[in-house]
């Protein structure tokens, strides 16, 4: 059983910065997708960026050329780097780990979920 724990979440004005963290258990973080979601109230769950075990990245259309994921194997970590936050990036955010070294997709496991509020 892998257990994932976010920290870093928060309330930012818009236009703002905030750097999310994942840490993993377990001796094979380095062989697995790693992936943020998110979900807003009344909305379903989607998926925000993902990352290879090489470090491939993937990002949704909403977030590109913001947000940034990446990876920290000797860490056991994944981040996701959230600039010029929007009131639309307001969600709670998830962190997962795939079920292959490639795919995002179809998490294997699921953190609790760290709040991020986008608001003046």
């Amino acid at each position: 059983q892998v257990q994932l724990v976010e920290s870093g979440g928060g309330l930012v004005q818009p236009g703002g910065s905030l750097r999310l963290s994942c840490a993993a258990s377990g001796s094979f973080f380095r062989l697995y997708a790693m992936g943020w979601y998110r979900q807003a109230p009344g909305k379903l769950r989607e998926l925000v960026a993902g990352i290879t075990n090489g470090g491939g990245t993937n990002y949704a259309d909403s977030v590109k050329g913001r947000f940034t994921i990446s990876r920290d194997n000797a860490k056991n970590t994944v981040y996701l780097q959230m600039n010029s936050l929007k009131p639309e990036d307001t969600a709670v955010y998830y962190c997962s780990q795939g079920k292959d070294s490639f795919s995002s997709r179809d998490p294997a496991y699921w953190g609790q979920g760290t709040q991020v509020t986008v608001s003046s």
